[in-house]
């Protein structure tokens, strides 16, 4: 068939020629099929496509491990801070520098930060904050429209989590890199942490140049405050310096920081966070120009507190920050006043709580030639006479004297010791309150060689007094007159059982979540009130109001020591005067050097003084003469005289360390306790807990009611003055 024949099976013409191109079309030079344009094009991409999903894919896997690879945040080392020690109520007392000499202190936005600061930082630095999750696309357009238009960074594209990142992870270099990875670590930061944390984290690590990071570093170290009140001028101050913290440090270029903080408040007024004027009067303001020392007060509690708890960033006290803070200068002047190398130790103990409220330690802690760094507060020292009245408390809780008794004061030996007084002079016959008041050593060594020196010094240590005697040595009559080592903060305590009606606690400094002290037994309630009333009376210094403050001076030997303690019905505070060395210092005495700055103390506290308790019930309040007969006039065991063959007073019923059971069920008459005696003077007189009963009869005997339960002391007193005493436990 030729070519130019029709198809044979082909019966249109049109339709073969359609068939033919097709043909033409689909067909190569060797008759194969190819694949039209529309094809290629879509194979090809398909192979982008798979390309880019490939590429795409270990893109992301190569940018998962380069974030895994970053490993977790650094946190615990951001965390670190210096070591602060904070009032009872929150103050700064001292703070610690890092081991790299960093000072960056803690910080709680809310309660430390001033409201003004915050609303500046954040429209400066990011004003959607509590918004993004870490990177706030719109900062980041603004900054770089800004940048194009203006020719210079007009305002930062970094939120506050990214600049957090960055401190975190410091690098010197800046690059899309690090950038990069900044926003990694910011959207990590915003997972891990609240907005409030993260706030927190950045205000104590942001750079303010030199050793200084952070708001509250910065505040304490340029404008020698807390940052919770600023200015308007000192918070844009403050906003401006982290920008360039080397280049804007105040001790170094305060004219560039001034710049700073007025291009702030240019910003603020633009954007409407502050008014003009307002901005125009804080332009005015002139920025700092040196840096301020860190706060450092009670530093010797401090380092003692530093010492004790471990790995704790904020150590509370029970401290008053304003008490100590008024408390230092008077220490401080009036040692200089009194000498060279004299050192004065001061301790404030409220009563109720025994809580140290003021602690000074030395008159300067940083003055060498008064040893500043001795805490003399701590130090063991010989008391003088500041002992004497739990002698008189004793006795009087004993019965055999009463603060109205007569008592010689006469030249008496015991043994080879013999006591004099401060003066050498005797005053003769005096009321028992008057030798106290006057200090006179003859009746307390009297009253001491009754009552038992070991007794006293077991009494004291029961109460929390650590009474420190030469090796070796038993107590002695000697103690009574400072014979014993003591510590200015034990006496403090010690003292303030006799406001608490005899019982002690111990001190306490640093605060903690469980207070688990137990009260300590001192006198009975009668006892610790007589003492307290008698050295209520105590002649004061000169200048000085009566009956205000109940206190006592010591003196040691050799003109060391000189003390005064005394207390009201809130607080109790105790002075010590002297060398740290223990060198004499001629003319030191408790009443001259130390009275003055216990009184003046007490006016420094800014608080009205506080009456003392009334007096328990049972106490035989009395003139001498309406005492009874074997109270009137208190006589030595060895002066009584007995001219007939009436036989030594014993008590028969009840017997020492006996128990008694009583039953109140019946009402008074059943409960009422038989006291039988043998021997002795008529008329004698039934005292249970220093307190007067009433009087033996003819039989020589008596009911009595008998105390509540517990322990009580039993005694009974002939008219010569003989004595015998048990102590029972009433059930």
């Amino acid at each position: 068939m030729s070519e130019a024949e029709p198809h044979p099976q082909s019966s249109c013409p049109g339709l073969t020629r359609a068939s033919t191109a097709v043909r033409a079309v689909g067909a190569g030079v060797d008759g194969r099929v190819k694949p039209g344009h529309d094809g290629r094009r879509g194979l090809i991409a398909f192979r982008l496509l798979s390309a880019l999903a490939v590429t795409l894919i270990l893109a992301i896997i190569g940018f998962v491990g380069w974030v895994y690879s970053l490993g977790p945040l650094p946190l615990d080392e951001a965390r670190q801070v210096s070591t602060t020690i904070v009032d009872r109520n929150g103050k700064l007392l001292r703070a610690y520098a890092m081991a790299d000499g960093r000072w960056r202190l803690p910080v709680d936005a809310k309660a430390n930060v001033d409201p003004t600061y915050l609303k500046l930082l954040l429209a400066y630095e990011d004003q959607r904050f509590y918004a993004h999750d870490g990177i706030d696309p719109l900062a980041l357009g603004r900054a770089a429209l800004q940048l194009g238009t203006r020719g210079h960074i007009v305002s930062g594209g970094s939120t506050i989590s990214m600049q957090l990142a960055r401190l975190m992870e410091p690098r010197r270099q800046r690059s899309l890199y690090a950038k990069l990875r900044q926003m990694v670590r910011a959207i990590e930061i915003e997972r891990t942490l609240s907005k409030e944390q993260i706030l927190d984290l950045y205000l104590a690590l942001a750079p303010y140049g030199g050793n200084l990071e952070g708001i509250r570093a910065a505040s304490i170290g340029y404008l020698g405050k807390e940052p919770k009140r600023l200015s308007l001028a000192e918070a844009a101050l403050l906003v401006a310096l982290p920008q360039s913290p080397e280049t804007r440090r105040l001790d170094r270029h305060p004219e560039a920081a001034r710049k700073a903080r007025d291009r702030v408040l240019d910003r603020m007024v633009e954007e409407n966070v502050v008014s003009a004027d307002d901005a125009k009067l804080a332009k005015a303001v002139p920025v700092p120009k040196l840096r301020k020392p860190m706060p450092i007060l009670a530093p010797h509690a401090s380092d003692t507190a530093l010492s004790t708890v471990k790995d704790k960033p904020v150590i509370k006290l029970t401290l008053d920050a304003n008490l100590q803070k008024v408390l230092e200068p008077l220490a401080r002047d009036r040692a200089i006043a009194l000498g060279p190398n004299i050192s004065v130790g001061i301790i404030v103990v409220d009563n109720e709580s025994g809580d140290v409220l003021a602690r000074v330690g030395s008159a300067d802690y940083f003055d060498e030639s008064r040893a500043g760094q001795v805490d003399m507060t701590r130090a063991i020292r010989s008391p003088g006479s500041t002992l004497k009245p739990f002698i008189y408390g004793l006795a009087f809780e004993d019965g055999f004297v009463h603060p109205e008794s007569l008592i010689d004061d006469r030249p008496v030996r015991f043994g080879s010791y013999a006591p004099e007084n401060f003066d050498m002079t005797f005053q003769g016959t005096v009321p028992v309150r008057k030798a106290l008041q006057l200090s006179l050593n003859v009746p307390a060594i009297v009253l001491l060689d009754r009552v038992g020196s070991s007794r006293l010094a077991s009494r004291l240590r029961q109460a929390g007094g650590n009474l420190v005697l030469p090796k070796d040595e038993a107590p002695g009559l000697a103690m009574g007159l400072g014979g014993v080592g003591v510590t200015l903060q034990d006496l403090a305590q010690l003292y303030a059982g006799f406001a608490r009606l005899g019982t002690t606690k111990p001190l306490r400094e640093i605060m903690a979540d469980k207070d688990d002290r137990e009260t300590l037994r001192l006198l009975d309630p009668v006892a610790a009130w007589q003492v307290g009333n008698v050295l209520l009376g105590t002649p004061p210094p000169e200048n000085a109001a009566h009956n205000r403050i109940a206190f006592k001076t010591g003196t040691s030997y050799g003109y060391r020591d000189a003390w005064s303690v005394g207390f009201d019905g809130r607080m109790t505070i105790g002075v010590w005067v002297g060398r740290p060395d223990g060198a004499p210092v001629p003319g030191l005495i408790g009443r001259v050097a130390a009275a003055p700055i216990l009184f003046e103390a007490f006016a420094r506290t800014g608080k009205t003084l506080a009456p003392l308790p009334k007096p328990p019930r049972g106490t035989l309040v009395a003139s001498n003469a309406k005492l009874p007969l074997p109270l009137k006039r208190f006589r030595p065991v060895g002066e009584l005289v007995r001219t007939g063959r009436e036989q030594a007073l014993h008590i028969q019923f009840p017997l020492n360390g006996s128990r008694i059971d009583v039953d109140r069920s019946g009402g008074p008459e059943s409960a009422a306790m038989p006291v039988k005696v043998a021997g002795g003077v008529l008329p004698m007189t039934v005292m249970v807990n220093g307190t007067a009963l009433g009087e033996i009869d003819g039989r020589r005997q008596r009911l009595i009611d008998p105390p509540g339960p517990g322990f009580a002391r039993l005694t009974v007193i002939d008219a010569t003055g003989a004595a015998d005493t048990v102590v029972i436990r009433i059930q």
